[in-house]
């Protein structure tokens, strides 16, 4: 079997088989990465989609919230380029709808709205979106790199080291999953990463410019402060285990260290 030059985000995969005593060429496409663009402004949706296409994605359009979810569900998209200001369901709902389903919690959403306030970055976070791209889009070349960078990320293999327990919480990479004294929790993506950011080296201070790289991705362009938002909803979650992130001032935030004393 012989592999012919990449196309794309798919490949040819090239093999000889036989009909009627003599040798034929199949060529298999393999499926390329899935992106629905949920916008109802079409200038924008059409621009869009024209520069993810021309990049080898495949690509389907949505222009309303309802429409979304149920494209969403029906494509499972591997990405989903999603407006804030949605008719029929706003992209805060959608996005609250499509973490809270089995078959789409973990696609990947990039918010775009013309809404770039901190307060509203810090809610589509909040609700589970992964990045949060403010309008006019200056660069569709940027806004290309940082969907791959993003999809990069998830394909990178896990580290050898896949579970992680300090003072009664333990944080699986492989599993994504967290437990609290054997009981598990569930968490956002955001609120997973930032955990498992800080476990990993407990008594270690790091700074909001760090754990925003490490939860949300370097590619996010969002104010530090953001990550206190993310901060107080996993204390939140954590419950009598909450003290064990440390808030360190003037700095940031770190994991205790197992028998540290108080706080700082």
């Amino acid at each position: 079997m012989l592999w012919l030059p990449t196309v794309a985000n798919g490949f040819y995969k090239r093999a000889v088989s036989w009909r009627f005593g003599l040798p034929t060429l199949r060529l298999n496409v393999m499926a390329k990465t899935k992106v629905l663009i949920v916008e109802d402004y079409r200038p924008l949706a059409e621009t869009l989609e024209y520069q993810l296409t021309r990049a080898g994605y495949e690509v389907y359009r949505a222009a309303d919230g309802g429409d979304a979810v149920n494209q969403a569900k029906l494509k499972l998209p591997d990405a989903i380029f999603l407006d804030v200001d949605l008719p029929v369901l706003s992209g805060i709902e959608v996005c609250k709808q499509l973490r809270a389903n089995p078959e789409t919690r973990d696609t990947l959403i990039l918010m775009i709205s013309a809404l770039g306030e901190e307060s509203d970055q810090v809610i589509g976070f909040a609700v589970g979106a992964d990045d949060y791209v403010v309008k006019p889009v200056e660069s569709y070349a940027v806004l290309l790199q940082r969907l791959k960078a993003h999809l990069r990320r998830r394909e990178q293999p896990a580290e050898s080291t896949d579970s992680v327990t300090v003072a009664g919480v333990m944080v699986d990479r492989r599993r994504y999953r967290v437990e609290l004294d054997g009981q598990p929790i569930g968490l956002t993506k955001s609120e997973f990463r930032l955990l498992d950011t800080l476990i990993r080296q407990p008594g270690r201070a790091f700074e909001r410019n760090e754990l925003v790289d490490a939860a949300l991705g370097e590619d996010t362009m969002v104010l530090e402060r953001t990550i206190d938002v993310h901060v107080r909803s996993l204390r939140k979650k954590m419950g009598d285990k909450a003290d064990l992130i440390e808030t360190v001032r003037g700095v940031g935030y770190r994991f205790a260290e197992p028998n540290a004393s108080a706080p700082a």
